[in-house]
């Protein structure tokens, strides 16, 4: 009897998982693939062009005496662009020591604070704008704020200028890693007594600190790039800074300037200084990305 049950139970045929090149899926994903990897050639090559560029022009003057000296005149030869390096760091560190604080404060008032007040809403709305904001009208507007009043171009003007710019990156990035802190944690400590200050302190700062500190390299690594808010706000200088309230030299001014000069000298020195630019901004990026794969870890 059993023998006549297992003779009519119907054989069941598993589809084959062996892959078929015929298939019209297969065929489409083929095609995909190579036309993804085709796109992602096309759009490098101008990339690794620019980079090749900037090493064989800026590699072949790169020295010590041309990251330390400052700008020869038009006739002279030799020279650096010392004095824009340092410029330039100072400038970026101005902007940093006025948009981190604000915009982390602003982060929080958006993220834990009071994150569905019209006060919130607008804030984040005018954050998001200004991140589409034209630089050179964050220039013009601290020209007539600062320049004007003081009476002189200075690296705080310049500061200043990147530091509208660097805000908005700083604060959205900074409410994007507080939001991503589990609601449970945050929960677990009000539940054992702490304030809402502790909370913060103690759980949602140090949780979404690897989100906030790759939303601020992002955004010094594209102030170090500026160079139209510097031109109404620190304009230039031959020489190394003595103060802060005077004109300050930058790299990508310096690039500016000396790009449309007719003196080879000039010229050689606007690719090396281009180059030291890229390796600055390539390496705040490359530490963003080890810092948000360290964040994807945890």
């Amino acid at each position: 009897m059993s023998e006549i049950i297992q003779s009519s139970a119907p054989v069941i045929q598993y589809p084959s998982l062996e892959k078929n090149s015929l298939d019209i899926r297969e065929f489409k994903n083929i095609f995909l693939t190579i036309m993804v990897w085709g796109i992602a050639i096309m759009a490098s090559i101008p990339l690794f062009s620019v980079i090749s560029m900037l090493i064989i022009e800026g590699g072949a003057r790169i020295d010590f005496a041309a990251l330390t000296e400052i700008p020869p005149a038009g006739f002279e030869m030799g020279g650096g662009f010392g004095n824009a390096i340092i410029g330039t760091l100072v400038m970026v560190g101005i902007a940093s020591l006025i948009s981190i604080p604000f915009g982390i404060m602003a982060a929080l008032h958006l993220a834990i604070l009071d994150p569905n007040s019209k006060v919130a809403t607008v804030s984040r709305f005018l954050a998001k704008v200004l991140t589409g904001f034209p630089s050179i009208l964050a220039g013009i507007f601290v020209y007539g704020v600062i320049v004007i009043t003081t009476g002189t171009y200075s690296a705080w003007a310049g500061g200043v200028a990147l530091a509208v710019l660097m805000l908005p990156t700083v604060t959205l990035a900074a409410e994007e890693a507080m939001k991503q802190v589990p609601q449970r944690m945050k929960d677990a400590a009000f539940g054992m007594g702490c304030t809402r200050t502790q909370v913060i302190m103690k759980v949602v700062l140090p949780t979404g600190l690897p989100g906030i500190l790759t939303g601020v390299i992002l955004a010094v690594a594209g102030a170090a790039g500026e160079s139209a808010p510097l031109l109404f706000t620190a304009l230039f200088s031959n020489y190394y800074m003595a103060e802060l309230a005077e004109p300050t030299a930058s790299l990508s001014i310096l690039i500016y300037n000396f790009s449309g000069m007719p003196f080879d000298n000039q010229i050689e020195l606007a690719w090396s200084a281009s180059l030291v630019l890229v390796v600055l901004v390539l390496l705040f990026n490359i530490l963003a990305r080890l810092v948000g794969r360290s964040k994807f870890k945890e």
